[in-house]
């Protein structure tokens, strides 16, 4: 029996009812599909459809026949064929066998055993490897015994839910009974029907770096493990808890978009769960055609270039002699070349092009997916956006990947979408408060309704009309429950690992990207991006690593495989303050680009190149106003190690220093470039230029010796100074001030000389640490990371201890008032009234006696010291005359230490006068309560 079908696209598509299933046998169209309706089309868009199919097929008009009676007769011809072969066969066979002697086909039955036994054998011998696939996540695999009771059981009113969701599924397949089954309340962990709307609970984490949506998305991708749906054209028949998820750290699309939903919301944004149809790259999250995101450079801004103004007086440029036809041709020349690299590079674009296509999906259009659908409005979101949870990747709503949506929900309400998606979901309006474009099963929704026009509105302006509208939509409405998972928590040490086990390996397109956990790695690397040439991923091109928690600040390492080219990138902090390292070697004297964190340095310098034969410095903020340093070497003369650079520098040649405007000066006194050219025993000088001039002074010294061969002082002369002056009438320098400016240069010259000197000895010295830093890579631990921190748990320990200790201490030392007395009596002798009372009235007077005592001792103290100032005061009346302003000194000074003192003291005793009687009274108070008397309790009472 043959049935004319439409798929998900709206095209007709011919099935073979065969009893034990349908088989599809053709398509009118060139790309076939299986049978899938579109969710919203009507059953007269359906019929009109056949008809015109059946019109198109059956009409007189055509020329030839369509592709379906082709298929139908060409099946119809193999089944003939293929019956014809058999009755052939099984013919020869019979006539053959009655032929045949007995003895010759027993012989043939014993070869056939014998065939059959070694075939068994070989069979047996045959291994068939196990898939090292990961175990699925099934409700088999998971603890159900600590669960709460909300996990086992249904509250009256998620009975109630279930109902009214049984109901509306029950409506909803009767007028669309085209369209799948509801996704409304699978089975949880424990086998109990929950609806989805109550799986999510919306939650804030603690965690600042999970406030947003897009560290949200990249936690959940990164925590959990995907597993592949059982069915992939059937949502699951379980989903569940979160709190589940996060333990087990697997899950499938629709855990993984309940997780993230939950998140959302929770974070304030308008988040919905969607149940629809995805591409197979993004059920199955390949991501080996899509570009890897760090690979992708930012959009650099343009810049407009501004117009300048052409000067009023300007030189004319010299006359172009060259051949315009020469002109002409080479271009010509270089245009054909151009079109023909283009021609190449198109080429090579179809061919990369045709690799990376992806092979047809002979299930597209019907692979369940879900996602996650974030709505404008809420947190500022400019424009709905779809989040696949898999990748934790942004898409937009017009994305190919996203090939139709059957129904969604959030914590409040449930949609199911009514419009077409035969376009994808490209044409899908997400106003959930369009009645026609969305149905939801519950009343009370937060998604107001469509604006009635003036003619509609018309008819409701009564009061009474408002009225019973609104009394029946609050008869109608019902409350979503509460969710029923508990509440999600991710604990520290869980975000701080991430990835399952810590580490988790992503395939892109010509590119791999490893993540693991901090701490995991010995030499602190948290991430590593390896980009290839080809698709198959097997030349390298480049490998960045990203670090964390270094003790040298190391924070990427780029290495291009290309040129050998190794850059390393540092955080502020480094003890010489590295910024940036490039480097193709750790050998000194080598080719190599030092960039420093200007701030952190006194020198003010920036950046350091340095090639075998020169070095070139970039300074900046110096008092000086140096710029520029650059500094030519010759090799050698004697081989030496280069670790003893400080006794055989390199031989320098040039010196090259440049400096900034230094506006306390006149620019004709401001050098601007000094040339030190050490070989030829000369020094130039270049002036900065003035703002009304359009050359700058320039000067050139003869460096010589201040001493010839006898001995004898040599005078300065013109010729050792040639000078260019822009304006020589204004200044006129001497012979004097000349010498005086030789004298100053050969000062500097060797200051420069010994400058790069240092700085040659800092490299070796930055090299030097650097390989330690490489071999040690030693890690930071916080403070207040208290396992890992064993200084500080030591710390802890320590003073753990000591406060026991102190504890036991004060225990050890807190005294029994009772234990004195207690001690003259048998141990163990029950007390009478009189031993009680006797025993009351002795603590109480040797306590008043101890009191007593110590109001003496402090009066006595008080009394000494009175009476040793006055002694002082006596004797430095009858000494007054004599004493030296240092003696005076001494005495103001005794005075007031001795006057503090007798102040103290006699605080001391007037607050022990007040509190002796409070103290005797509350230790009476305790005798009478003591336990241990209990006469005096029944004398008192």
């Amino acid at each position: 029996m043959w049935r004319l079908c439409v798929d998900h696209r709206m095209k007709p598509v011919l099935w073979a009812d065969t009893g034990l299933g349908q088989e599809r046998a053709g398509s009118v169209t060139p790309t076939p599909h299986f049978l899938f309706v579109c969710p919203g089309a009507g059953t007269f868009t359906l019929c009109a459809l056949v008809a015109n199919l059946v019109r198109d097929i059956l009409s007189p008009d055509s020329q030839r026949r369509s592709r379906m009676e082709v298929l139908r007769e060409k099946v119809e011809e193999e089944e003939e064929a293929e019956r014809e072969e058999a009755a052939e066969r099984a013919e020869w066979a019979r006539t053959e066998k009655m032929m045949r002697p007995v003895e010759v086909r027993k012989e043939e039955t014993t070869l056939t055993q014998e065939m059959l036994r070694d075939l068994e054998k070989k069979l047996s011998e045959i291994q068939i490897p196990i898939s090292a696939e990961l175990p699925a996540f099934t409700k088999d695999t998971i603890d159900i015994s600590k669960l709460p009771v909300s996990y086992k059981t249904n509250t009256p009113k998620e009975e109630h839910l279930l109902q009214v969701a049984d109901n509306f599924s029950r409506q909803y397949s009767h007028l669309c009974p085209d369209r799948v089954p509801l996704f409304l309340h699978p089975l949880n962990e424990c086998e109990v029907p929950k609806f989805v709307s109550t799986t999510l609970r919306p939650t804030l984490m603690p965690y600042p770096e999970l406030y947003n949506w897009d560290s949200c998305a990249q936690f959940v991708s990164d925590f959990l493990t995907m597993v592949p749906l059982p069915d992939p054209l059937k949502p699951p028949s379980h989903l569940y808890s979160s709190t589940t998820v996060l333990n087990y750290q697997k899950g499938n699309c629709f855990d993984f978009s309940t997780l993230l939903c939950s998140m959302l919301i929770g974070s304030g944004y308008d988040a919905y769960c969607v149940n629809g149809y995805g591409s197979l790259d993004l059920c199955h999250m390949d991501l080996t055609r899509e570009v890897c995101p760090l690979t992708v450079k930012p959009k650099e801004t343009v810049q407009k270039e501004e117009k300048v103004l052409p000067k009023k007086y300007t030189i004319r440029p010299p006359r172009d002699l060259c051949s315009r036809f020469e002109q002409e041709q080479e271009v010509k020349k270089q245009q054909e070349i151009r079109a023909q690299e283009k021609k190449q590079l198109r080429e090579e674009e179809e061919r990369l092009m045709e690799a990376e296509k992806a092979k047809p999906d002979a299930l597209h259009g019907l692979r369940v997916h879900s996602w996650v659908l974030v709505l404008s409005g809420k947190r500022e979101v400019p424009e709905n956006f779809f989040i696949d949870a898999f990748t934790g990747h942004s898409y937009s709503t017009q994305d190919e990947r996203f090939l139709g949506i059957e129904s969604l929900w959030n914590h409040k309400n449930y949609w199911i979408n009514m419009q077409d998606c035969w376009n994808c979901c490209k044409d899908l309006i997400f106003d959930l408060g369009d009645p026609v474009r969305w149905e939801y099963m519950l009343l009370g929704t937060d998604k107001s309704q469509l604006s009635l026009t003036e003619e509609d509105d018309s008819g409701i302006n009564d009061e009474d009309d408002v009225e019973n509208l609104g009394k029946e939509d609050e008869d109608k409405s019902f409350d979503m429950p509460h969710s029923w998972v508990e509440q999600i928590e991710i604990s520290p040490e869980a975000f701080e690992t991430r990835c399952p086990n810590g580490k988790k390996v992503i395939q892109y397109k010509r590119a791999k990207l490893e993540k693991w956990a901090p701490y995991l790695n010995s030499n602190g690397l948290v991430s590593r991006l390896t980009t290839y040439e080809d698709l198959e991923c097997t030349n390298i091109l480049e490998i960045k690593e990203w670090y964390q928690n270094r003790e040298d600040m190391l924070e990427l390492k780029h290495i291009n495989k290309t040129t050998d080219l190794k850059t390393d990138y540092f955080k502020p902090g480094h003890p010489q303050a590295l910024r940036v390292h490039s480097y193709k070697s750790m050998q000194p004297e080598m080719d190599r680009v030092i960039e420093f964190y200007e701030m952190a340095r006194v020198d003010g310098l920036i950046k350091r190149e340095e090639t075998a034969r020169t070095m070139t410095e970039y300074y900046q903020g110096r008092p000086d106003f140096l710029s520029y340093r650059h500094a030519n070497f010759r090799p050698r003369v004697k081989k030496l190690a280069l670790s003893s650079a400080e006794s055989n520098p390199r031989p320098i040649v040039k010196i090259t220093e440049q400096f900034f405007r230094n506006p306390a000066k006149p620019a004709e006194e401001d050098v601007a470039e000094r040339v030190f050219l050490l070989a030829e025993e000369r020094i130039q000088l270049r002036y900065h230029c003035r703002d009304d001039h359009i050359t700058a002074s320039k000067r050139e010294f003869l460096r010589r010796t201040e001493v010839d061969s006898k001995g004898n002082k040599i005078i300065m002369t013109p010729d050792m100074c040639i000078s260019f002056e822009v304006e020589p009438m204004e200044h006129t320098k001497k012979l004097l001030y000349q010498y005086e400016a030789m004298m100053h240069l050969k000062r500097e010259e060797k200051l420069s000389r010994h400058q790069v000197w240092e700085s040659e000895l800092e490299v070796l010295e930055i090299l030097k640490l650097r390989e330690e830093e490489e071999a040690a890579h030693a890690l930071t631990i916080s403070i207040y990371d208290t396992k890992r921190n064993e200084k500080s748990k030591e710390y802890r320990e320590a003073m753990e201890r000591v406060m026991h200790e102190e504890h036991l201490r004060q225990v050890e030392t807190q005294l029994d008032y009772l234990a004195p007395f207690l001690a003259q009596l048998p141990p163990g002798e029950k007390l009478t009234r009189w031993q009680a009372v006797r025993l009351k009235d002795e603590c109480l007077s040797d306590f008043k006696q101890r009191l007593i005592n110590k109001a003496n001792l402090i009066q006595a103290r008080f009394e000494k010291e009175t009476q040793e100032l006055q002694k002082k005061q006596q004797w430095y009346q009858e000494n007054q005359v004599t004493l030296t302003p240092e003696d005076e000194d001494l005495y103001l000074s005794y005075c007031s230490q001795a006057m503090f003192r007798i102040r103290i003291l006699e605080q001391r005793l007037n607050r022990h006068k007040e509190l002796a009687p409070l103290k005797y009274l509350a230790l009476e108070e305790k005798l009478y309560k003591d336990p241990r008397l209990g006469e005096l309790q029944k004398i008192f009472a």
